[in-house]
């Protein structure tokens, strides 16, 4: 029983990982289940049985970059104690993952489009924004924040995280890109103070 667990993940995992690869390098409209299931040295079969088609198999890559991204986020802002910095540091870490290859396709670009905007902001809300409500929330309670409402405080930050993404993508000098980014959401946040 145990063995067939570890067989089944090890095939989830493997199909995962070339989906991932596909996706990302050749985005979903031109990414074919054969060439995966090709590369993963599965069958059809395997594929259809775990995750029934290609849009399901998208899905859980979605779900996959999202979770990676969001337990970078909350890392990367653990690493000071102070509320503003943790909520910087995860703004950065958020943006700096969003653009890399492996992730802008899947995220930003095809997410939308192939999951539809109900999906996608309920798997964004799991997952990125629940993470940046729950910091927004703490500063508000221990009196950092304006009298706001984090629901919009998150949903507008969420929002311009993801344009600033993606403007980020199409810049030739992405490392001024991120960091012009960066100083814009400080800004942004200032006004934000109580």
């Amino acid at each position: 029983m145990r063995k067939n667990k570890m067989e089944t993940d090890a095939t989830v995992q493997k199909l995962l990982s070339t989906a991932r690869k596909h996706f990302t390098e050749k985005g979903y409209a031109n990414t074919a289940l054969e060439d995966i299931v090709t590369e993963a040295n599965l069958t059809r079969g395997a594929l259809y049985h775990h995750f029934k088609h290609k849009k399901g198999l998208f899905l859980h890559t979605f779900e996959l970059v999202q979770k990676e991204i969001g337990e970078r986020v909350e890392k990367e802002a653990l690493k000071s104690e102070d509320p503003w910095q943790q909520l910087l540091l995860g703004c950065q870490a958020f943006l700096s993952a969003a653009v890399e290859e492996q992730n802008l396709q899947i995220l930003l670009i095809d997410g939308p489009a192939v999951l539809g905007w109900d999906v996608f902001r309920l798997i964004d809300e799991q997952n990125s924004m629940r993470h940046l409500r729950e910091q927004l929330q703490d500063m508000k309670n221990q009196g950092y924040l304006k009298p706001l409402s984090v629901d919009a405080i998150t949903h507008c930050l969420s929002g311009a995280m993801n344009e600033a993404a993606l403007w980020i993508a199409d810049n030739t000098d992405k490392e001024n890109s991120l960091e012009d980014t960066i100083a814009t959401i400080t800004n942004l946040l200032e006004g934000l103070k109580n």
